[in-house]
């Protein structure tokens, strides 16, 4: 299994309603230094529909700016649609939605 593949694996993981950073799913996928390989393997995901790559947020629970499909709007469209809950226009409350992966 190749990197983006291992990356993917994680995010196919996260539940609907909850969101993971970056940095998370970079750890889990193997390498806690991977978090931009995160990002560029999200942008280019081969499956935007079974890979939800929406639920990848910023440590910090901002949407990514240049969301691959569509923009931030977008983005924040479709985890406020699963009932992710946001503290201001584009930060997710991580205390509440942050995957915990048990």
């Amino acid at each position: 299994m190749n990197t983006f593949e291992k990356i993917y694996e994680q995010v196919k993981r996260i539940p609907e309603g909850k969101v993971a950073s970056y940095s998370q799913i970079a750890l889990l996928a193997g390498n806690p230094r991977w978090s931009r390989v995160v990002g560029y393997a999200l942008h280019v995901n081969p499956e935007p529909g079974v890979i939800p790559c929406h639920r990848v947020v910023k440590k910090d629970g901002r949407v990514a700016e240049g969301f691959a499909f569509g923009g931030e709007n977008v983005q924040r469209d479709l985890l406020m649609s699963e009932g992710v809950i946001f503290i201001d226009d584009v930060r997710v409350d991580m205390q509440k939605c942050q995957w915990r992966n048990d």
